[in-house]
């Protein structure tokens, strides 16, 4: 039996299978009984999501003990400063809990290209310029990479999990709201 489930999740759903009175849920795409998200995106964030009905899996995935990374790509207000985008790379103290240092990369225009548009569209101002950066992390904190981003001086305009492990949404052609079962875990 297949206990892994791979979903694109949307911007504006809610990772929950429960009625949400603002949002839709996962029960608007998903109808796999026994099925539970193995972490979250916030309502904003859009992109891989995993769920599985397995719960050995589901804290392999979601336990930051596990170290298991994440990779999103992030559209940031502004423009890369090597300053603020090496504050990324140390650990940085949210008020909350001390992020530890995240692998960063600017991707190439090619690869960021390959996103769907998103609904809503982000807002840009005309007069501000903005970028996409790749943010790699292992612990997953409420609110983590935006959190992080805006910390550096980057406020975050939409956010994208693209990267579970060794899973990625270019690997499973997933539009947004689409899920697949999957055969491993990542």
């Amino acid at each position: 039996m297949d206990d892994l489930i791979v979903f694109n999740k949307p911007c504006g759903v809610v990772c929950q299978f429960g009625a949400h009175e603002k949002h839709r849920s996962l029960k608007d795409f998903i109808d796999a009984p026994g099925f539970y998200p193995a972490g979250r995106l916030d309502t904003d964030s859009e992109g891989l999501l995993l769920l599985t009905c397995n719960g050995r899996m589901q804290a392999r995935i979601a336990h930051p003990k596990f170290k298991l990374e994440k990779t999103y790509w992030a559209q940031l207000e502004g423009s890369p400063q090597a300053d603020k985008l090496a504050a990324l790379q140390r650990p940085m103290d949210l008020g909350d809990f001390v992020a530890r240092p995240a692998k960063i990369r600017l991707p190439d225009a090619g690869e960021t290209d390959a996103l769907w548009p998103r609904v809503p569209p982000v807002r840009l101002r005309k007069t501000v310029p903005d970028f996409w950066l790749e943010i790699k992390i292992a612990e997953g904190k409420n609110r983590q990479v935006r959190r992080m981003t805006a910390k550096a001086g980057y406020p975050c305009l939409r956010l994208v999990r693209v990267g579970i492990g060794r899973l990625n949404l270019s690997g499973c052609a997933l539009r947004p709201g689409e899920w697949r079962f999957a055969p491993h875990l990542p």
